[in-house]
């Protein structure tokens, strides 16, 4: 069989964000960012016409330096951003002792991306994830440029 023993963890999501990035340092050297992405769907209710929205929340580690310069200098609260990552899921002990499990989008150098989508203003337009920090093109989209 062709695809016999592979697999494939991959995850893209459009949503905002619903706080500010949260950076820390894991080590002298490495920084982690966390992202809270809201995700949300819409539809008409058939029996009563009544227009309902589900709101779904994901953790996300950056772990691409490029993608943390760019979070940390563009992205704020509220901004609509394009994630593609791996699913990972940690397991830690909560003050009980108990075993606890948090699954999370992780964004990778190479493997992962991070991607503003807000036009406008400063920080407006994608992030090629160059290692550039100046602000990308806001006429991104009007050109057809489209990051994904």
């Amino acid at each position: 069989m062709l695809f016999d023993g592979w697999s494939i963890n991959k995850a893209i999501m459009i949503g905002n964000l619903g706080a500010d990035p949260e950076l820390r340092n894991v080590s002298d050297t490495v920084e982690v960012c966390s992202l809270r992405l809201a995700t949300s769907r819409s539809w008409k209710d058939q029996q009563t016409g009544e227009q309902k929205e589900v709101t779904e929340w994901h953790s996300v580690s950056v772990w691409d330096p490029n993608s943390i310069n760019y979070a940390k200098n563009y992205l704020k609260k509220g901004d609509k951003i394009y994630v593609e990552g791996k699913l990972e899921t940690r397991k830690w002990q909560d003050q009980s002792g108990a075993d606890r499990y948090s699954t999370e989008v992780v964004v990778r150098p190479i493997s992962g991306k991070l991607v503003g989508l807000n036009t406008g203003a400063a920080g407006a337009g994608p992030n090629d994830n160059s290692g550039s920090t100046s602000p990308p093109d806001p006429d991104w989209i009007a050109k057809g440029d489209i990051p994904f």
